[in-house]
């Protein structure tokens, strides 16, 4: 399995373990909850974030080779869907040239 997935995947359950342990410490009078809580979960998630980084670097992503990134051109991005092209009009409505109006005694 990927190591990213792996890491997304214990994201939920890391959190709800951390969760768990600070509310079994505040049970038995080990520690206060709340002021102990929000700083921990922002460093648990913090770190997992990291290593979601870290596992997405050694994979090599995103591609970089020190070289500045040169795009596909005109090209889409491989795997793109297909544009769908505009629809061809028969008819079209042209505003009429006032002056030939004018010229053939045609009123405004």
């Amino acid at each position: 399995m990927n190591r990213y997935i792996m890491i997304r995947r214990l994201t939920g359950p890391a959190i709800l373990l951390l969760i768990g342990v600070l509310a079994l410490l505040a049970q038995a009078d080990v520690i206060r909850f709340w002021p102990l809580f929000w700083p921990l979960l922002l460093i648990l998630i913090g770190v997992i974030k990291l290593a979601e980084r870290a596992a997405l670097g050694s994979e090599g992503y995103p591609p970089y080779s020190g070289a500045p990134y040169q795009g596909y051109g005109n090209q889409p991005y491989p795997g793109a869907p297909a544009q769908p092209q505009p629809p061809v009009n028969e008819t079209s409505i042209v505003p009429a040239n006032r002056n030939n109006d004018q010229a053939n005694g045609g009123e405004l």
